[in-house]
């Protein structure tokens, strides 16, 4: 509203001053001219009454001295002269309201008999008979003798010369009072407009519109504020940008860091988190079985004690956590604002590879040996059976050559799968990629574990989702990662479960599903399922039908690998085992 502008603000504020100022001397000046006519009026008849006078005094001649005085007189007025013989005089007057009072009121009014009784001037004002306005009376005695001269004028003529008076001040003060409306108008707006410019571009600055500038129209205190503004729109601007160039750079070297970097507030609000941390965070929430929500903010609750502890404590907490078999050790610092503990940073570093080079460095010797132990143990066994001819028989020498002759298979089989995995693992693996038909490749491999299933009342499953129905890849190798993959899912699942094999293909990445119901995989063993010699269950491979050599899995990741594509698992115990790759259509 205009009346809440600084324009309107200013503009009321001089008007009303001006005003305020106009009517006290409006007051004034009323007040002196009313008793400055008063007393010019009264001053005028004392000089006229002194005149008649002095004529009285110095001629005889009364008809003389009547036709001087009705000369120099005011016609208005009304003079009564007491000639020193008695005799009196009274004029005429042009007013009817001294006109029209008699000539005997006029001369016993008391104000004549004072002055001829007591000699004295007199100057008075006296109420007429039948008029409400009055009249002034002015006597002056006649030097050397009795007589005396009495000059009466109405106060209507006064009254008339205060009111032209009084009409010529409201007049001014009008004129005055518009030409300071419009000079405050004027003046409100050329002090405020640089203002409002200031005011737009203060808004311009809170858009992000750091090149606004305000123009520069004066020099005054006014220009200094616009060029003040206008250092401070640079300034501001070129902080900004550092900041904003500090913030790019700190997000960079957090969202490429390899450790999960999660900023909270007291509250337990994740401010900032980088992808590591993003991991962490949805692999808790699939442990805790709770669904998780992208863009979910709010730090799991396990890990809000944590936070109290850091922010109670002001120390810094180390926390070792085990999720879906990885190890993360998460140290949490508190934040301060100055000596206010804002909130805190919790760093996450996944030590899963440092416990998987550990375990491999004290695995890797034990478990060759163990797997080369059995085979030629029992080489070395049955071999002395027939070099010391305990075998009497012929067909006990054959059944003692056949067990030979599986086993130097099984060790054959061990050396050239560490062979494979051997060159795999040093890059020398070739892949002849080809167009195939996916869905005959995929019933086929099906097919070939439909016996195998059946035998051990197993239900086996095929789903597949293909847009397309050729794909490009090593057929062989990644046969070779089927068969490990439903051979595991089956050797490991128990009477009556399902082995179900999902296979999508949408022209951009072909994505497979191994799952099944069985026993599952230990978290603490999940991280190394793809390693050499990996056995979760030790006790199960007693079992021939679940007898293997540890290096399927080892190999088909490295397969999956050479394809540029990616292999993981998730299992829990007693409630299966899920195996999942995908591999791009395109390679190089």
């Amino acid at each position: 509203m205009f009346w809440r502008s600084v324009v309107g603000k200013l503009a009321i504020t001089i008007l009303l001053l001006v005003s305020f100022v106009l009517f006290i001397l409006t007051i004034l000046l009323l007040e002196f001219f009313e008793n400055f006519h008063i007393d010019e009026a009264e001053k005028d008849m004392l000089q006229t009454a002194t005149k008649v006078s002095v004529m009285v005094q110095q001629y005889d001649d009364h008809a003389l001295t009547i036709e001087t005085t009705e000369r120099v007189k005011d016609p208005a007025s009304r003079i009564i002269i007491y000639f020193p013989d008695q005799s009196v005089w009274v004029s005429n007057s042009s007013d009817p309201h001294l006109s029209n009072i008699s000539e005997t009121w006029l001369q016993n009014e008391a104000n004549l008999q004072h002055v001829l009784a007591n000699r004295q001037k007199v100057k008075e004002q006296i109420d007429l008979p039948e008029d409400e306005m009055g009249a002034l009376v002015v006597g002056v005695p006649i030097d050397g003798g009795n007589g005396a001269v009495v000059i009466y004028q109405s106060l209507g003529v006064v009254d008339q010369t205060k009111a032209e008076t009084t009409q010529i001040i409201f007049l001014a003060a009008g004129i005055a009072i518009i030409l300071t409306t419009i000079f405050a108008f004027f003046l409100s707006t050329r002090i405020t407009s640089p203002l409002i410019k200031m005011r737009e571009a203060a808004f311009d600055l809170t858009r992000g519109e750091f090149n606004t500038k305000v123009p520069i129209l004066t020099h005054d205190e006014i220009g200094e504020l616009a060029m003040a503004f206008n250092r401070m729109g640079r300034q501001l601007k070129f902080h900004i940008n550092a900041l904003r160039q500090e913030k790019e750079q700190l997000s960079s070297i957090v969202s490429s860091m390899a450790d999960g970097v999660i900023t909270l507030s007291r509250t337990g609000e994740m401010i900032v988190t980088n992808p590591p941390a993003n991991r962490f965070i949805e692999d808790w929430y699939y442990e805790m079985n709770i669904p998780f929500k992208e863009g979910q903010m709010k730090l799991p609750t396990p890990l809000q004690s944590i936070l109290k502890e850091v922010i109670q404590g002001e120390n810094e907490v180390l926390e070792e956590i085990t999720l879906q078999g990885r190890s993360w050790v998460m140290i949490m610092t508190p934040l301060y604002d100055q000596s206010y503990v804002r909130g805190a940073v919790a760093v996450i570093r996944d030590m899963t590879e440092e416990r998987r080079l550990d375990k491999l460095r004290k695995d890797f010797i034990a478990n060759v040996s163990h797997e080369l132990r059995t085979p030629i143990s029992m080489l070395q066994g049955y071999s002395e059976a027939i070099v010391d001819d305990i075998a009497e028989s012929k067909e006990e020498k054959n059944e003692l050559a056949q067990i030979i002759y599986e086993e130097s298979l099984r060790l054959s089989r061990l050396v050239n799968e560490l062979l494979d995995l051997a060159r795999m693992e040093a890059g020398h693996i070739q892949l002849h990629k080809e167009q195939v038909e996916l869905e005959p490749y995929i019933k086929r491999i099906v097919r070939k574990f439909k016996g195998v299933s059946d035998d051990n009342h197993i239900d086996l499953r095929l789903k597949t989702s293909l847009q397309q129905d050729i794909g490009c890849f090593d057929p062989d190798r990644i046969e070779q990662v089927f068969t490990n993959l439903i051979d595991n899912a089956i050797r490991h699942t128990s009477e009556n479960g399902f082995v179900s094999l999902f296979v999508r293909y949408d022209g951009n990445n072909f994505h497979a599903e191994v799952e099944d119901s069985g026993s599952g995989i230990p978290e603490e063993d999940l991280p190394f399922v793809f390693e050499r010699f990996y056995k979760a269950d030790k006790s199960r491979t007693r079992n021939k039908k679940k007898k293997g050599t540890g290096l399927g899995l080892a190999i088909a990741k490295n397969i999956i690998d050479a394809h540029q594509g990616t292999i993981s698992v998730k299992s829990k115990l007693e409630h299966g085992t899920t195996f999942t790759f995908k591999i791009p259509a395109k390679t190089e």
